[in-house]
């Protein structure tokens, strides 16, 4: 009895099919690439907001949170899931498979709330900038941070007993059977709420942007022929290496000919306005007492070049707060890309009716969500990009150095 009873558990804990037998090599090449990546890149991007000064903002404080959760992904749960794949059975025990899945959904549901404060501050600071810095501020952003840990972990617990071995994912993690309601509720609300509310705060974005977009096209129209606003001097930096300002979100996005053609002649009107002040000047001096020395009132330097160097400087403003702003967006809609398929094939084949196959290549697709997001900022961020250079650059320094002395003999 005793025998049976440990071969039941056995089965229960494998994953084998002579379909999956092939694929399973697969799926351990994709999972120790991620594992690596995963570790190198979110590792970098942690380092890269510790060792520059222009990284250290608040948008970034929730992108480090984003990778710390990949990185404990891709440390912890990624090789306990490349072993499961190698030998397509769960050998590690029954203990480790409930601390396994209550892991893997921390994981998951941490990065979608961090994911939700992050859309939601890019929308605040673009349309309630007041609101932004009192919610966004140093203290309350670590509660927040805080808080989601301790939500997800509080409301995931409850499920310790229902963390079993799935074998059509070979993956241990809550299904149908174990507590329906709850877990079917708790997977609603982070994956069908929380990704739906990101994607609804930057539906908000674009519309705000494209009206935003419309009235300086209107603005633009209207002031074409009259003299141009001084750019305002006061800005804020400490959000994103993005400063913020009226003219940055006014007039800031004239286009370069025209500008040029207003630079052409206002500079004309100038050299005229001087020249008619000289002439006058010299015919008055020839009409005056000579004992009584005129000196010509000296020229107002002409404010094109700082008005030239302010627009420049806005006009990247507003490109970098463009390019963070895309970097956010697809980060969501790899996250979605990643878990969609996931999701969709879970829920809708009731009958297990799909190839088990299929099964485990939309489970490997998750895989991607934790290494993913540091290439993403390195293609669409310069600021990332530039630490991560610096970086990989002293990492490979003893390595050049040993290279030349080698050389050298």
């Amino acid at each position: 009895m005793k025998m049976k009873q440990t071969n039941h558990t056995e089965d229960d804990l494998s994953c084998y099919n002579p379909s999956v037998v092939g694929y399973r090599y697969f799926a351990v090449l994709c999972g120790c690439a991620v594992t690596i990546i995963g570790t190198v890149g979110n590792l970098m991007t942690i380092l890269a907001f510790a060792i520059d000064p222009h990284l250290r903002t608040r948008f970034n404080v929730l992108i480090v949170n984003l990778a710390l959760a990949d990185l404990l992904y891709c440390t912890i749960v990624q090789p306990s899931l490349v072993d499961s794949y190698l030998h397509l059975r769960w050998r590690i025990g029954q203990l480790w498979c409930r601390i396994f899945g209550l892991l893997l959904l921390l994981f998951n549901c941490v990065s979608i709330i961090t994911l939700c404060l992050i859309a939601g501050g890019r929308y605040l600071m673009v349309a309630k900038r007041a609101v932004f810095d009192r919610v966004f501020s140093d203290l309350c952003l670590s509660l927040l941070i805080i808080s989601a840990w301790a939500l997800v972990l509080a409301s995931i617990c409850p499920l310790w007993h229902g963390y079993v071995f799935e074998p059509k994912f070979c993956v241990c993690t809550i299904t149908r059977t174990t507590y329906h309601p709850y877990s079917i509720i708790l997977l609603i609300f982070y994956f069908v709420v929380g990704l739906g509310c990101v994607g609804i705060f930057y539906l908000l974005i674009y519309r705000h942007v494209r009206i935003a977009s419309q009235t300086l096209l209107r603005y633009r129209f209207s002031r074409r022929s009259s003299r141009r606003k001084p750019a305002f001097s006061a800005q804020d930096t400490n959000d994103s290496g993005v400063e913020s300002s009226v003219a940055n979100t006014c007039s800031c996005e004239i286009s370069s000919q025209a500008e040029l053609a207003a630079t052409i002649h206002e500079t004309i009107r100038e050299k005229s306005s001087q020249s008619t002040q000289s002439s006058a000047i010299a015919v008055s001096a020839s009409n005056s007492p000579p004992d009584i020395v005129t000196t010509p009132p000296s020229p107002t330097p002409a404010p094109t070049n700082a008005a030239s160097s302010s627009h420049c400087t806005a006009s990247e403003d507003d490109k970098e707060m463009k390019h963070v702003t895309r970097m956010c967006l697809a980060v969501f809609l790899c996250f979605v890309f990643c878990f969609v398929p996931f999701l969709l094939i879970h829920i809708a084949d009731e009958h297990n009716s799909a190839p088990l196959v299929l099964y485990m290549f939309f489970g490997n697709l998750t895989w991607l969500n934790s290494c993913i997001n540091p290439v993403l900022y390195a293609v669409m961020n310069r600021r990332f990009r530039r630490a991560y250079h610096v970086l990989l650059t002293r990492a490979a320094a003893p390595f050049t150095c040993l290279w030349t002395w080698w050389s050298s003999l």
